[in-house]
C-alpha cells in the first residue's frame, strides 16, 4: 500500500477526536487555540537525497523542503528542530562544520532559529525536521470552491532536470548544469506571497511530490475535478531551450515534484487582485486551469487533446 493508504487505513482514525489534526489530511498539525503550526519531515540518504557528498547543499534542501510545509499555509517559521542519524563519515569535524555554517546561513535568510533536536549513530544518513510557527489561521487543503482558478508560483520542472544531471541520465555543458543542480538543491521559496494567501487562496499546498499528484491531493474529497492546460505550465527559459534541443516532452519534467513552489485554488473575482499583488512583490505566478464539479475526470489538455491519465502520478512511498 502506499503511504497514504496506510494514513487513512491505520492511523486516522487515532486523531478522529483531535482536530488540531486536521483528519491527517494536511502539511501541518494547526493548534488554532494556541495559535500554533508544526509540521514534521524525514529525509533518508538514497532516498531524498542522492547521497551526503555535498552537505552543504543537502542540508540546505531539507530545511527548505521543510519549512516550505508552513509557507504554503500562509505561516512564516519561526523554529526548526533537527534530528541527526549517520556515522563517522556523514559527521566528521569538517562535515559539522560545514552543516553547522550553512545552518547559520539558513536561519539568517529565513528568520528560523535551531531551537532542539536529537542525534543518533546509524549507516545511513538520516534527518527529520520539525517546523515551528505561530499563526491564528492557516490555508487548508480540501477548501476549493467550484470554478476555483489553479495557479501556481515560480516554475516548474528545473529541479527534476537537475536530479537528472546528478544521476548522471544527463550531460549538459557548466553553465546548464551548474543552473539545474542548484534549482535541485537549492529551491527558491516565494516567502514574500506567504503571509497574503489568505485575501485570495481557498486552499494551497507546496508542490513537493509533483504538480498532478500534489493538485489531486489539494482537492481531495472536494468533488471537484481540475482541468489544466499544459501550455501554461510555467518553465524556466533553461530548460525550454533543453526540451527544445533534446525533443523531450514538457511533461515527463514538470510533473516530477522538489520544485517546492506554491499551488493554489482561487476564485476568478481574484484576478486582477493576484495579477497586480504578484506584480508588486515581484513573484512570478500563473494561472494554469479551473476546477469544475461538472466532470467526470481530472483533464490535461495540449492543443485540445487530452493527455493519458497515466501522466498523474506524484512521488509516494510503497509499504
Amino acid at each position: 500500500m502506499d503511504e497514504f493508504t496506510l494514513i487513512e487505513k491505520y492511523f486516522k482514525k487515532l486523531a478522529y477526536n483531535n482536530p488540531s489534526a486536521l483528519k491527517l489530511n494536511d502539511d501541518v498539525f494547526f493548534d488554532k487555540k494556541n495559535n500554533v503550526v508544526i509540521s514534521t519531515d524525514t529525509y533518508i540518504e538514497g532516498i531524498h537525497f542522492l547521497s551526503f557528498r555535498n552537505p552543504d547543499l543537502v542540508i540546505k534542501k531539507i530545511v527548505r523542503s521543510s519549512i516550505s510545509d508552513l509557507y504554503c499555509k500562509g505561516v512564516k517559521p519561526k523554529f526548526i528542530f533537527i534530528g541527526a542519524s549517520g556515522n563517522n563519515n556523514s559527521f566528521s569535524k569538517k562535515n559539522l562544520n560545514i552543516i553547522s555554517k550553512s545552518l547559520k546561513e539558513e536561519q539568517k535568510k529565513y528568520g528560523i532559529k535551531l531551537s532542539g533536536g536529537d542525534t543518533t549513530k546509524s549507516n545511513k544518513t538520516i534527518f527529520t525536521i520539525m517546523s515551528l510557527g505561530y499563526s491564528k489561521r492557516i490555508v487548508q487543503r480540501n477548501k476549493c470552491k467550484n470554478g476555483d482558478d489553479i495557479y501556481v508560483t515560480g516554475n516548474m520542472g528545473d529541479s527534476f532536470l537537475g536530479l537528472q544531471i546528478l544521476k548522471r541520465k544527463v550531460l549538459l555543458n557548466k553553465k546548464e548544469h551548474n543552473y539545474f543542480v542548484k534549482k535541485y538543491y537549492l529551491p527558491d521559496l516565494p516567502t514574500k506571497i506567504s503571509s497574503n494567501l489568505f485575501n485570495f487562496a481557498n486552499s494551497s499546498i507546496d508542490i513537493s511530490d509533483g504538480l498532478f499528484g500534489d493538485l489531486s491531493k489539494l482537492i481531495n474529497k472536494s468533488a471537484l475535478f481540475y482541468k489544466v492546460d499544459l501550455k501554461k505550465v510555467p518553465i524556466s527559459t533553461n530548460l525550454r531551450n533543453y526540451l527544445a534541443k533534446s525533443k523531450k516532452k514538457k511533461i515527463n519534467f514538470i510533473s516530477k515534484g522538489d520544485d517546492y513552489q506554491i499551488l493554489f485554488t482561487s476564485p476568478k473575482s481574484k484576478r486582477n487582485y493576484i495579477l497586480n499583488f504578484f506584480k508588486k512583490m515581484n513573484q512570478k505566478v500563473t494561472l494554469i486551469g479551473n476546477l469544475t464539479k461538472d466532470a467526470k475526470n481530472n483533464e490535461i489538455i495540449e492543443d485540445n487533446n487530452r493527455l493519458k491519465h497515466a501522466y498523474n502520478e506524484a512521488y509516494s512511498h510503497n509499504f
